[in-house]
C-alpha cells in the first residue's frame, strides 16, 4: 500500500497546475492592510445591475496595485463586477482579496450591504385555502398572491382584509373568513392600493348531523390516520360541500405529562406524537362529532454498534462514497475540506478493517465532492480553490479501483469552483461557480464533452442530484428546482434541459435534496435539507465556538432541519413533514428502504423510519431508530462529532466525518422481548 501517492498524470501537471507565486506578488499582498469600495453601500431596484469597484490600500490608505479579487453575493447575484438585484430585502456583497498560495497571513475581507426595493405591488389575486361553499355558521380560510406588474409575486406581502357586510360573513386579519347570515357579501384583500376579491352568497346550512368515518381506532405513534366528515340532511342525504373544522384533544398516559402539542389534525389527517387516548373532533356550524384513537409506542428503537474507522486527523474529511469496484471488493473514496486537494481510496470490503489504499492530490484548496458512477467506472472528483483560479473537475479511470489514475481534467466552464456533482454512467452534472450546473458526456473519461447546461435565473445553486431523467437542484433561498434532463414528460432530454417547476421553502437555506419514491404508499416524497452554520438568535447560539473549527481548536454550531414535501403531483407540491433536532443543523442525506439516514453535524449520524405516510415532526413521533456520535480523542477536533454525509451499503451504514475521518456502523437486529 502507498498511502501518500501522487498519480503520475497528476505529479506531470503540478508545475502547471502549481505556478510559484512571483516575488512582485508576494510583496503586493505583504503591503495590503484592507479593502475599500466604491460605492461603500448599493441601493438597488429588483432587476437593475449596477458596477462595484474595489480597490486594495495600505496603511496609509495608498492603493496596492496587482491584487485580485473573489466577490459573491448573498441574496443578490455578481456577474463581472457587476450587482444584480433579484428579490427585495437588504442583502449583502463579501468581497476577499487574494493573496498566492503559501502566503502566511489571512486575505482581507469586505462586506458591502446592498438594499433592494421591490417594484409597487399591481394586483392582488385572493383566493379560498379550503374547499367547499360557505354556508352560515361555516368558515374558509383565504390567501392571497400580490403580484407586480412582470407577473412576479411579492413574498409575504402586509395584507389588509376586508368584508363588504360583517353581518353576513366577517374576515380576521389572516384570511379566515367566518359566515353569520344568508346574504351577498365581497371579501377584499388589498396591498399597497391594489384590491383583489371574492363575492360570495352565503346559504342556509342544511346540515342536520355530522359523522366521522375511516381511519382506526388504535395506532402507533407517527401513523396517520385519514378519516372523514360526513354532512348529513335531515332526509340522511349527504351534503358535500360543507366546509369542516378539525381540532384534536389529548388525555396523556399516566406516567407522563400532555406537552404542548401532542397530536396534529389536517383535514382530517390526524398523527398521534406521544402515546396516549386522543379525540378527533370535526365541526360544521352547530354540528359536531367525535373519534377516540389510542395511540401507542412506535417501538422502532434499535441498537448500533461501531465496526470499523478510517481515521483522518490531520485534516478535514469532506464527502464520502461507497461503491464496489470492478474488482468485485468494495472501496470508498473521500474528500477532504482545506486539505490542499487531496482524495482518499479505503478499502471497506471489511469494514472492521478498513484500510487506505490510495491518495490523490490535484490543484485545489478543498475537494469539497466526490462521486463514483454506478458501474464503478469512473470517479469524479471536484475543485474548488484552485492556484489558476481554473477548478473543474478532476476524472479518475477505476480499472484499478484501489490504486485509480487521473484519466482528465475538466474546467471549460466550470472555472468558478465545482463544489457539488452528481454521477451517472454516461454523465456527469457539475456545479459551476454557485450559479448553474454543466452536463458532461463521460462515455470516453479521457474525452468529457460538455452536452447542455441550466442556469436558474435570479438563484444561487448548491448541489443537484438526479433520479428517473429529473434533476432537483438545490438552490438556497430559491428552494428546490426541478428540471426534465430525460425523463420526456414535460419535454427535456440531456441536450435540451427543460424547468418543470419550483419549490420554495421560506427558510432560505436549501442545501441538499433526496428524492424517494415510497412503494407502500405509492407517495412520492422530496426531503430537503437546511445548512445553517450558526445558531444566531436562539438560547444555545454555541458563544465561544468555531464557525469553522481549527485543528485542536473547538466545536461547530449549527442548525436547520429536514423538510419533507409530497411531490406525487409536482403540479401541486405540498409541504408536509419535518425532521428537526434541535440544537444541531442538518448537512448531506440518503433515503433507502423507508429509513432516512441523517448526518446532522454535531447530532451524529441518525437514522430515522420513515415508513407510511408522513406528517408532523419525526423526531417526535418515537421515529428514531439510531443515532451514533462519532467521538474521537485523535481527531483533527478531538470528540467533537460532525457528520458530514452517510450511505447505507450492504448491510452496514458508512459516514464521513468532518473531524475524524470515515467511519462503518450496523444496526443490530432486534432481539425478542423476555416473556
Amino acid at each position: 500500500m502507498k498511502p501518500y501517492r501522487v498519480l503520475a498524470a497528476a505529479a506531470l501537471a503540478l508545475a502547471v497546475l502549481f505556478p510559484a507565486p512571483t516575488r512582485a506578488q508576494d510583496d503586493a499582498a505583504s503591503r495590503v492592510a484592507a479593502l475599500r469600495a466604491e460605492p461603500e453601500a448599493l441601493t438597488l431596484a429588483s432587476g437593475e445591475r449596477a458596477r462595484l469597484e474595489v480597490v486594495a490600500v495600505d496603511a496609509d490608505g495608498n492603493v496596492v496595485e496587482g491584487i485580485q479579487f473573489r466577490m459573491f453575493g448573498r441574496g443578490v447575484r455578481v456577474e463581472n463586477g457587476e450587482v444584480v438585484a433579484g428579490r427585495g430585502g437588504d442583502f449583502q456583497v463579501f468581497v476577499t482579496a487574494v493573496f498566492p498560495p503559501g502566503t502566511d497571513r489571512r486575505p482581507p475581507t469586505l462586506v458591502v450591504p446592498v438594499h433592494v426595493d421591490w417594484p409597487p405591488i399591481a394586483t392582488v389575486e385572493v383566493r379560498a385555502l379550503d374547499e367547499g361553499r360557505l354556508y352560515a355558521g361555516t368558515r374558509l380560510r383565504h390567501t392571497a398572491r400580490a403580484l407586480h406588474a412582470d407577473g412576479s409575486e411579492r413574498p409575504r406581502p402586509e395584507l389588509a382584509w376586508t368584508s363588504s357586510d360583517p353581518s353576513v360573513a366577517s374576515v380576521d386579519r389572516f384570511g379566515m373568513v367566518s359566515a353569520h347570515a344568508p346574504g351577498r357579501v365581497v371579501i377584499r384583500a388589498g396591498a399597497e392600493g391594489a384590491t383583489g376579491e371574492l363575492t360570495y352568497e352565503v346559504a342556509p346550512l342544511p346540515v342536520a348531523r355530522l359523522e366521522i368515518r375511516g381511519g382506526l381506532d388504535r395506532a402507533r405513534q407517527g401513523d396517520v390516520l385519514t378519516f372523514q366528515a360526513v354532512a348529513l340532511a335531515e332526509d340522511g342525504s349527504t351534503v358535500d360541500d360543507v366546509p369542516v373544522d378539525w381540532s384534536v384533544s389529548f388525555v396523556p398516559d399516566d406516567t407522563i405529562h400532555a406537552p404542548g402539542a401532542a397530536g396534529i389534525v389536517d383535514h382530517g389527517k390526524f398523527v398521534g406524537e406521544v402515546p396516549g387516548v386522543y379525540t378527533i373532533v370535526a365541526t360544521a356550524g352547530p354540528n359536531v362529532a367525535r373519534r377516540t384513537v389510542d395511540v401507542r409506542p412506535r417501538d422502532v428503537v434499535q441498537e448500533i454498534e461501531l465496526v470499523g474507522h478510517g481515521s483522518v486527523n490531520t485534516v478535514h474529511t469532506s464527502d464520502l462514497w461507497i461503491f464496489e469496484g470492478v474488482d468485485g471488493r468494495d472501496y470508498a473514496v473521500t474528500g477532504t475540506w482545506g486539505g490542499d486537494g487531496w482524495a482518499y481510496f479505503w478499502d471497506v470490503t471489511d469494514p472492521a478493517a478498513i484500510r487506505r489504499t490510495d491518495s490523490i492530490q490535484v490543484d485545489a484548496r478543498t475537494v469539497n465532492d466526490v462521486k463514483v458512477s454506478p458501474d464503478g467506472r469512473y470517479a469524479a472528483i471536484s475543485r474548488e480553490g484552485a492556484s489558476n483560479r481554473r477548478n473543474g473537475v478532476v476524472i479518475l479511470d477505476l480499472s484499478d479501483p484501489a490504486h485509480p489514475e487521473i484519466a482528465s481534467v475538466y474546467d471549460e466552464g466550470l472555472t468558478g469552483g465545482v463544489h457539488n456533482m452528481f454521477a451517472t454512467n454516461d454523465y456527469l452534472f457539475a456545479l459551476s461557480g454557485g450559479d448553474k450546473y454543466v452536463i458532461l458526456d463521460v462515455t470516453d473519461i479521457r474525452n468529457p464533452r460538455y452536452v447542455s447546461e441550466y442556469n436558474h435565473p435570479d438563484s444561487r445553486i448548491h448541489d443537484v442530484w438526479v433520479h428517473d431523467g429529473i434533476a432537483y437542484s438545490s438552490e438556497w433561498g430559491t428552494g428546490v428546482v426541478v428540471v426534465d434532463v430525460g425523463n420526456g414528460r414535460w419535454g427535456g432530454s440531456i441536450e435540451n434541459p427543460v424547468f418543470v417547476t419550483n419549490v420554495p421553502y421560506p427558510v432560505g437555506a436549501t442545501h441538499a435534496a433526496f428524492p424517494y419514491a415510497q412503494e407502500s404508499t405509492g407517495k412520492f416524497y422530496l426531503f430537503l435539507g437546511d445548512e445553517i452554520m450558526s445558531r444566531q438568535g436562539a438560547a444555545w447560539s454555541g458563544a465561544g465556538l468555531s464557525r469553522i473549527p481549527q485543528q485542536g481548536g473547538t466545536p461547530s454550531v449549527t442548525s436547520g432541519y429536514i423538510h419533507i414535501i409530497d411531490f406525487t403531483d409536482p403540479e401541486n407540491p405540498r409541504d408536509v413533514a419535518r425532521y428537526e433536532v434541535r440544537e444541531f443543523g442538518t448537512h448531506n442525506l440518503w433515503v433507502e428502504d423507508d429509513v432516512l439516514y441523517q448526518a446532522y453535524y454535531e447530532g451524529g449520524m441518525r437514522m430515522v423510519d420513515v415508513s407510511g405516510e408522513l406528517l408532523g415532526n419525526l423526531a417526535e413521533q418515537g421515529r428514531e431508530i439510531a443515532v451514533f456520535k462519532s467521538f474521537d480523542p485523535n481527531g483533527y477536533v478531538a470528540n467533537a462529532p460532525m457528520v458530514w454525509g452517510g450511505q447505507p451499503y450492504k448491510g452496514h451504514i458508512f459516514f464521513s466525518d468532518f473531524n475524524s475521518g470515515l467511519w462503518a456502523v450496523k444496526l443490530k437486529p432486534k432481539g425478542r422481548p423476555i416473556s
